[in-house]
């Protein structure tokens, strides 16, 4: 059992919390209130930033003390909303999210995983009708191999995990964004991810 901090109760924070809760994980999730999550970060092994991409880098960047030393699993994506709602472009273009926070956070070692799917997928990746890749990018062998495990408890097969490399790599899945709103307008809202397929 791990203890893992949530942040962000939307649909993505609440999906991976109750996912981690059932794997057998001490999970807590928070809001974007900067006290509460302040405390769960500190209390955690591991911290999962599920907050809206276009925030989390002063969000995250304002608990720097209490991230220190930890993993941080990074799963948004930051994107500049179209006038569906749906992104548009993206807030990083020539970089990513990942880079800046792991430029930002230096003692903080940051994984960039599951944002290359729709949030259903995250925690039921079996529920495709072919396999999925959840695709990794950091800086630590250790974190992403702690990462990797935590994939396994949510249903992740180990062939199904591509390990893409240094951060660097998390701009080219964060990118990958500007697919989605064009197969969701194409094909309704129904769980998909990008996958490589062998």
């Amino acid at each position: 059992m791990t203890q893992i901090a949530v942040l962000g109760n939307g649909r993505v924070g609440g999906n991976l919390a109750k996912g981690l809760s059932r794997a057998g994980h001490e999970v807590t999730a928070t809001g974007r209130a900067p006290g509460a999550a302040a405390a769960a970060v500190r209390e955690a092994r591991i911290v999962v930033n599920a907050t809206p991409g276009e925030g989390s880098l002063d969000r995250l960047t304002a608990l720097r003390e209490e991230l220190s030393g930890k993993i941080l699993v990074d799963v948004s994506n930051a994107t500049v909303d179209g006038p569906d709602g749906l992104p548009a472009d993206l807030i990083y273009p020539g970089t990513s999210l990942a880079e800046q926070l792991q430029e930002a956070l230096p003692d903080t070692r940051v994984v960039k995983t599951l944002n290359t799917m729709l949030f259903p997928v995250m925690t039921a990746p079996d529920t495709l009708a072919q396999a999925p890749t959840a695709f990794l990018s950091g800086e630590d062998p250790e974190a992403k191999r702690t990462v990797r495990e935590l994939l396994a408890d949510l249903g992740w097969r180990e062939e199904w995990i591509t390990d893409l490399g240094g951060i660097r790599t998390a701009r080219a899945t964060e990118a990958a964004i500007l697919f989605v709103p064009h197969v969701i307008r194409s094909s309704g809202f129904a769980p998909f991810a990008i996958s490589v397929v062998r």
